[in-house]
C-alpha cells in the first residue's frame, strides 16, 4: 500500500470532521482555519508544515510525526503529544491554547512556546533544556523530575516549579513570577 505524499498544498477552512484528513506525508503544507478537533491524525507525517487558527483539540496523535511544524493561534486542548513519534519532533507554538496537553517524558529541546496558554499541561520527566517558554500562562502546569536547565521562562506567569524536584540550573525567570519557585516552602513574601 503506497503512502499519499503532498507537498506545498494549502488547506483553508476545511472541516476534517466531515471528511477526515487522509493518511500520508504532508511536507511544506499550510492549514488555515481548519477543524481537526477529535480527528484521527495517527501515523500522519507533518514536516515543515504550518497550522494557523486551526482547532486540533482532542485529536489522536498516536505515532504522528511533527517535524519543524509551526502552530499559530491554534486551539489545541487535551492533546497527548507524548503519543507522537519522537523522531525529529520539533514544534513551535505561538499564541496557542494548549490547556491540559500532555508532554510526559518527551525531549522538547528544539521546541518554542510563546504567548501561549498551558493551563494544566503536564511536563513530567521532560527534557526541556534551553527551551523557550516565554510569555505563557502555566497555571496548574506540572513540572516533576523535569530538566529545565537553561530554559527561558521570562514573561511567563502562574508557574509552580519545585527546584528540589527539577533541574533548573541556568534557567531564566522574571520578577515577580519567579516566586513560583518558592511556593513549596509556603513563605510569606511582601
Amino acid at each position: 500500500m503506497s503512502t499519499k505524499y503532498l507537498e506545498g498544498q494549502s488547506f483553508e477552512k476545511k472541516d476534517f470532521n466531515k471528511t477526515p484528513l487522509e493518511k500520508g506525508d504532508y511536507h511544506n503544507c499550510t492549514f488555515v482555519g481548519c477543524n481537526l478537533s477529535s480527528g484521527d491524525l495517527s501515523g500522519i507525517r507533518f514536516s515543515e508544515t504550518e497550522f494557523v487558527e486551526c482547532n486540533l483539540s482532542n485529536a489522536n496523535l498516536s505515532q504522528t510525526f511533527l517535524q519543524e511544524v509551526n502552530f499559530e493561534n491554534c486551539k489545541m486542548l487535551g492533546l497527548q503529544f507524548s503519543n507522537c513519534n519522537d523522531f525529529g519532533f520539533e514544534v513551535t507554538f505561538r499564541n496557542c491554547q494548549l490547556d491540559h496537553s500532555i508532554f510526559v517524558r518527551m525531549k522538547l529541546n528544539q521546541c518554542v512556546f510563546e504567548d501561549s496558554q498551558l493551563n494544566g499541561a503536564d511536563f513530567t520527566e521532560c527534557e526541556l533544556k534551553k527551551v523557550s517558554i516565554t510569555n505563557c500562562d502555566l497555571a496548574n502546569a506540572t513540572f516533576e523530575h523535569t530538566n529545565l536547565e537553561g530554559a527561558d521562562f521570562r514573561g511567563s506567569v502562574n508557574y509552580t516549579i519545585d527546584p528540589e524536584l527539577n533541574r533548573i540550573k541556568g534557567a531564566a525567570f522574571s520578577m515577580p513570577d519567579v516566586i513560583g519557585l518558592l511556593s513549596r516552602y509556603k513563605l510569606k513574601i511582601d
